[in-house]
């Protein structure tokens, strides 16, 4: 789903109007439905807004579930990796790249042997 129709799906599911969301984001009714269209992109700014009317993150309103970012199971450990400090990141780096490589290797040998690999 694009911008524009994530937008509406999440005023609507809000139970919000064009005019009410317009209103709270500071924004012309006429410059949200070029929005919603797909005609125009809001601003930095006004995205932050909108994003705090309808209790989402930015990235809520630009990205699917799974086009972004780690999954639930994941995500918790992602954010605990964030609180280390840069030498203990660069393990935890390093230790990633090294499995992400092992994987790719895998499936490109699998591939070629006609395996599934993984």
């Amino acid at each position: 789903m694009q911008f524009p129709e994530r937008l509406t799906v999440m005023r609507k599911a809000r139970g919000l109007n064009q005019r009410d969301l317009a209103s709270a984001i500071g924004v012309h009714v006429s410059q949200l439905r070029r929005y919603e269209a797909g005609t125009s992109q809001p601003t930095l700014d006004v995205l932050r807004r909108m994003a705090g009317v309808l209790g989402v993150s930015g990235e809520e309103l630009f990205f699917d579930r799974d086009e972004r970012g780690p999954g639930d199971d994941m995500r918790p450990l992602f954010e605990a990796v964030e609180r280390l400090d840069a030498s203990e990141k660069e393990v935890v780096r390093s230790v990633l790249d090294a499995f992400i490589l092992r994987h790719d290797t895998k499936r490109r040998v699998g591939a070629d042997t006609g395996e599934g690999g993984g």
